[in-house]
């Protein structure tokens, strides 16, 4: 049997403020690649140029990564403003339409940061662009330096940086054997109103949603807002979502063929 293959995303960047550019981190095709065991196939997110249809046809699941530009507000109603740039309306075009399209084939499907919030607008959500300045909140961010920098140690980025409480028997706590775990956090952006289809999973220790679920969905239709991506060869909770992905793929192809 071969490989399963794994479409990821790719995330819209100017090179030298000259050359646009596709681009995935390598770390998500190498957690496809190294523990999922399947072929990672980057594919653009750009609608023009991406038909879901054909591309739901080659793959045996999907993963939406993160990314720095944060999900357009006219997606959920709510007027755009300049502090939140940059946004990303090609990629907010693919990923919505696509979240909507993994579920309705039973397409396994990985959402990650950007990828949690893409699914939960996806079925009808909403997010708060500065999670942080919601009352209670904690600054979810990325740490940075005195001088406003990102911190240059990626141990020191990516570190744990609080709890999540996960729901007693859900699809979570089943997969990682425990319901409270302590993961990374790099996202300013955050859900506001869960979609209708979706169903809350995990929780910080200041309220705000972590993981979620698509209701009735036949196979694993999963989001985190950390990034599950980082180092899963070490970190056991990354390494055993990915796992999961990896096994509901291979039940995906064995279905297909």
């Amino acid at each position: 049997m071969r490989k399963p293959v794994v479409g990821v995303i790719g995330n819209s960047y100017r090179v030298e403020n000259r050359f646009q550019v596709q681009m995935v981190g390598e770390r998500n095709l190498r957690a496809v690649a190294e523990v999922s065991g399947g072929l990672p196939l980057m594919f653009a997110g750009s609608p023009d140029i991406t038909d879901i249809a054909a591309l739901l046809d080659t793959v045996d699941g999907i993963i939406l990564t993160g990314a720095r530009a944060n999900v357009h507000p006219t997606r959920f109603n709510v007027d755009p403003c300049e502090k939140h740039e940059p946004y990303d309306i090609h990629r907010d075009e693919v990923a919505l339409a696509l979240s909507v399209a993994c579920v309705a084939r039973g397409i396994p499907l990985f959402g990650i940061c950007r990828g949690l919030q893409e699914m939960n607008v996806a079925f009808g959500g909403s997010l708060h662009p500065e999670i942080r300045e919601l009352p209670g909140r904690m600054n979810h961010r990325m740490p940075r330096l005195e001088n406003g920098e990102i911190h240059p140690d990626p141990t020191v980025v990516f570190a744990d940086r609080h709890d999540v409480d996960l729901t007693p028997g859900g699809a979570f706590a089943k997969i990682l054997g425990c319901e409270r775990i302590r993961v990374n956090s790099l996202h300013g952006q955050g859900i506001l109103d869960p979609g209708k289809r979706v169903l809350i999973e995990g929780v910080a220790e200041d309220g705000t949603i972590e993981a979620i679920r698509i209701a009735e969905a036949p196979t694993f239709a999963l989001g985190v807002q950390w990034h599950a991506e980082y180092d899963p060869q070490h970190n056991p909770i990354n390494r055993k979502l990915f796992e999961a992905f990896g096994e509901a793929l291979v039940t995906r192809q064995k279905a297909a063929a």
